[in-house]
């Protein structure tokens, strides 16, 4: 019997060896399947990566909202309290934005159709997300939705009386009734007017009048008596932001660039004088632009997000005390600043290699809270890389700053093919965050500079406006110095650099091409203007007002003409994919084809995508993917000399 047991004993053993073994091997052939090759999945893949935003949060801290395009579109959410989000909208085309009540149980949803942006408002249900229209409008934009305290009304702008001016009105949500209350078209104010703020005891709005992108005014109004008065008086191009109304409904916080550095600031004014007091008291640096501000519901707490150099930083402070809080420990670009009632802070976060997210911080305990996780598609986040911010010198002197992005496995000077990526606006900066279509074109061998050139915003007035009517061509200018700089330090070399750009973007690839007709070797135009007298007349009317502050008038069509690439077509070579949307109401889609012919008729190479159920860029994943797939497909094609996907 022992020998048994013995014999037993040493079967087992072995039996047991050998399973280790074969283990082992299954193991490490597993190993070595994973680890060989590159790890480069397809783009489509990438495409699908995740984001979540904030969109409200209820003032006990017991609802969360935000916005997500997990199931295909941009739409709303409810964090439940077992940790599984609750889908609350289902627009076939998405969402534009989201109002919370005070109450939290309703919300007023914005809702276009491909791509319009002509929003229609609903009132939600914040628990099932029953929605019921409240506008319908085919050709009227609304928005700047602010409810009114008792929950029974809001306040917006609607441009339905001669679809160019948006006046603003109120609107009661239990008989859907709408009357006027600010702005006319006989001796009122009129333009583009937006609601900034509600006083407490909601009987003052503020509201802000902009004459252009860089240039607005702010007016109090008595919603009791229907009268304002003009709060600001300032010469050339003035900003206001985030004008907040105490309640004492005298001072008012806000933000402002009318100093010597031209730099948005913090600062006070009070009702009836219109001077800005900037603030001094050391709490934010005044270097940086301050681009955001908050307060809650209660006025005890306040937030400042301010812009260094495209990275994003939180500061949080009392408001009596003004004891400076701690400030959530996240490096790259936060946004949002929802207060509850504890003082709990919901707030965004993003960075290079991180999709965006939602995340509570509490000032007081230190306590960081991640509350959603957007999918990475089965894509280790490990492989993705950080730019590194650049400066280099353009034609006058002046420095340019920019993000270099390399391929994680870059030799240092040896060239490799690169894509130049423009900025839309042009008041707009391009700023590190989470870009899932530039980690994937590093994984494939490209670097990509992207610039913020004169014009940007994040540096100041007078930067911002280097770039204005008769200086136009100046910034395309400092795009060249950056694939100069690029060349000379041996990143890339001629017949291996694209250039892309999407919206004011789209312009500079058109720029480029036709005044450096040698420089690209590949270039994408996406929804961008190629004739700017076309462009301005074909705009909705209440955009072009505004834009032609920034790109000259109508009324100097010899200038226009000679700013629009469409005028020097012939000296095109560059290899170009042009693509845009059938409904965009900012740049038409006549700007695509205005090129497309022309090209055609020059015999000159021209590939091209309109999407017929889109606006000013895609935002169905379906055809996020199929432009994103024709992108890399071009540019590896003209600057690879690798064949299309199912080319012969």
């Amino acid at each position: 019997m022992k020998r048994l047991f013995t014999t037993l004993a040493v079967t087992v053993l072995a039996a047991a060896l050998l399973s280790s073994a074969s283990l082992a091997q299954t193991t490490s052939k597993k190993e070595s399947l994973l680890s060989k090759g590159k790890y480069v999945p397809d783009i489509a893949t990438f495409m699908q990566i995740g984001a979540c935003m904030p969109a409200g949060y209820s003032w006990d801290g017991e609802k969360v909202f935000f916005g997500s395009s997990m199931s295909g579109a941009p739409q709303y959410y409810r964090l439940n309290e077992e940790g599984w989000p609750y889908q609350l909208t289902a627009f076939e085309d998405g969402t534009d934005f989201m109002v919370l009540s005070y109450g939290a149980d309703m919300a007023i949803v914005g809702a276009s159709v491909g791509g319009s942006e002509q929003s229609q408002l609903y009132l939600m249900d914040t628990k099932s997300g029953r929605v019921v229209p409240l506008t319908n409008y085919e050709d009227v934009q609304f928005g700047s939705v602010t409810w009114a305290k008792d929950d029974r009304s809001i306040y917006y702008r609607s441009n339905e009386e001669n679809k160019r001016d948006f006046f603003l009105y109120q609107m009661d949500i239990t008989t859907g009734d709408a009357v006027k209350i600010f702005g006319d078209t006989t001796g009122g104010v009129t333009g583009y007017n937006a609601i900034m703020d509600l006083s407490q005891d909601g009987r003052h709005m503020i509201v802000g009048n902009f004459t252009s992108n860089v240039n607005n005014d702010l007016y109090l109004l008595d919603l009791t008596t229907g009268e304002y008065e003009k709060l600001t008086e300032d010469e050339g191009d003035v900003m206001y932001g985030s004008a907040t109304l105490m309640p004492d409904n005298t001072t008012i916080w806000v933000l402002c660039n009318d100093n010597e550095d031209g730099i948005m600031r913090l600062g006070k004014m009070e009702v009836g004088s219109s001077e800005v007091e900037f603030a001094s008291d050391g709490w934010l640096d005044p270097q940086w632009e301050v681009e955001g501000l908050g307060f809650s519901r209660d006025y005890k707490h306040m937030v400042a997000l301010q812009n260094e150099e495209g990275f994003i930083r939180m500061h949080l402070r009392e408001v009596e005390t003004k004891k400076v809080l701690p400030s959530p420990p996240l490096d790259g670009i936060i946004g949002g600043g929802y207060f509850d009632e504890n003082g709990n802070v919901l707030i965004s976060f993003t960075g290079p290699t991180r999709a965006p997210n939602v995340w509570r911080w509490n000032p007081a305990t230190e306590e960081l809270t991640q509350l959603t996780f957007s999918m990475y598609a089965g894509i280790d986040r490990t492989i993705f890389r950080d730019p590194t911010l650049v400066h280099y010198e353009s034609f006058d002197g002046l420095k340019i700053p920019a993000f270099l992005y390399l391929p994680p496995d870059y030799e240092e000077g040896t060239p490799i093919p690169f894509i130049v990526h423009a900025h839309g606006g042009p008041e707009s900066q391009y700023r590190p965050y989470f870009i899932r279509n530039v980690q994937y074109l590093m994984l494939n061998g490209y670097g990509v500079l992207a610039p913020n050139p004169r014009g940007s915003s994040g540096y100041g007035r007078a930067y911002m406006n280097m770039d204005n009517y008769k200086n136009r061509k100046k910034s395309l200018q400092d795009y060249k110095a950056g694939v100069d700089w690029l060349i000379a330090n041996n990143y890339t070399e001629q017949g291996m650099i694209g250039i892309r750009g999407g919206s004011y973007g789209g312009y500079v690839v058109m720029g480029m091409i036709t005044e450096y007709p040698d420089l690209f070797d590949a270039a994408i135009n996406i929804v961008g203007i190629v004739n700017f007298k076309t462009f301005l007349e074909n705009t909705k009317p209440y955009r072009r007002a505004l834009r032609e502050s920034e790109y000259g008038p109508l009324s100097d069509p010899e200038f226009l003409e000679q700013v629009s690439p469409i005028h020097k077509a012939d000296q095109i070579k560059t290899p170009l994919l042009v693509i845009h949307g059938e409904n965009d109401p900012r740049v038409p889609v006549s700007e695509a084809r205005q090129i497309i012919s022309t090209l055609e008729e020059l015999g000159q190479p021209v590939d091209s995508l309109i999407f017929p159920d889109e606006g000013h860029g895609a935002s169905k994943r379906v055809n996020i993917i199929a432009e994103y797939r024709k992108q890399v497909e071009f540019f590896n094609e003209h600057l690879k000399g690798m064949e299309p996907t199912g080319a012969e």
